[in-house]
């Protein structure tokens, strides 16, 4: 505690700056690599709508990169316990689809990879750096996670 008097000017805090735009990721891998990133647009939220057209892309990717998944329907999808990943909209079109789900265990580090692997790489590389603009925080992170290797997966 600072002792002053009234007339005392006020005693500046340091705090974190605001930044200037936010960007968000999903991301989706398996063991040989990145299937599909999609960022999400600045002022998007991430509910079960946007998070619907996002496993329409998702589906039509894997159909065409691994046919022979998609023929046997031997691919699997895990995805964590986010509001949008849980929405009723969301499990009906997966069922609709026959999309196998894993479900994420609460609480469980070995079943959230992103968590554990991704963002430890890429977060060092990209935190305390100002970015003039969202291309160049797109651009940056997509030299990071082109610089993982299969074994980071």
């Amino acid at each position: 505690m600072h002792w002053k008097t009234p007339e005392s000017p006020r005693i500046k805090k340091a705090g974190m700056s605001k930044s200037k735009f936010k960007a968000m990721l999903i991301f989706f891998s398996d063991i040989n690599g990145i299937v599909m990133t999609e960022w999400v647009p600045e002022s998007q939220i991430v509910d079960q709508t946007y998070y619907l057209s996002v496993l329409v892309t998702l589906r039509e990717r894997v159909c065409k990169k691994w046919p022979e998944l998609w023929k046997n329907n031997s691919w699997i999808l895990h995805q964590d316990k986010a509001p949008a990943h849980n929405a009723l909209s969301v499990k009906r079109y997966l069922a609709d689809k026959r999309t196998p789900v894993l479900e994420h265990a609460p609480y469980s580090p070995d079943l959230a990879p992103c968590d554990f692997f991704l963002f430890t790489k890429i977060k060092p590389a990209l935190k305390g750096t100002r970015f003039e603009s969202m291309e160049v925080v797109k651009q940056k992170t997509a030299e990071l996670l082109k610089a993982l290797t299969k074994e980071d997966f």
